[in-house]
């Protein structure tokens, strides 16, 4: 009886860690690294990967605090092209169907010049 007490606490453990990262979501960016420099004739390429979480609906994408675009895919690439001279701030944010940011978001910090 206590191999069952000891495997259904395992399981419960188990499956409660993503169900808790799916219900609060998630946003990672892996391209452009963080404190990336680049050139200012140097194509920009986003690479991301999302998990809304219980109460997002899509995401936004943000250069310097300016919204550029809605994110539909929650894994993939987006071509930025290039930016001007200058520290920019990429960001994602995971927003509600009233386009609302409602916590997950990712930033990156990057200098073109």
């Amino acid at each position: 009886m206590r191999k069952f007490y000891t495997l259904a606490a395992l399981l419960a453990f188990s499956c409660s860690i993503p169900v808790a990262l799916a219900a609060e979501g998630s946003v990672a960016i892996s391209s452009p690294q963080e404190g990336a420099t680049f050139s200012p004739k140097t194509d920009i390429e986003l690479v991301y990967d999302i998990a809304l979480g219980d109460k997002g609906d899509h995401t936004h994408l943000y250069i310097d605090d300016k919204e550029i675009l809605t994110l539909r895919n929650l894994k993939g690439s987006h071509a930025l092209g290039t930016l001007p001279a200058g520290n920019h701030d990429i960001c994602i944010k995971v927003v509600n169907k009233a386009h609302t940011p409602i916590g997950p978001q990712k930033c990156v910090s990057v200098t073109v010049g």
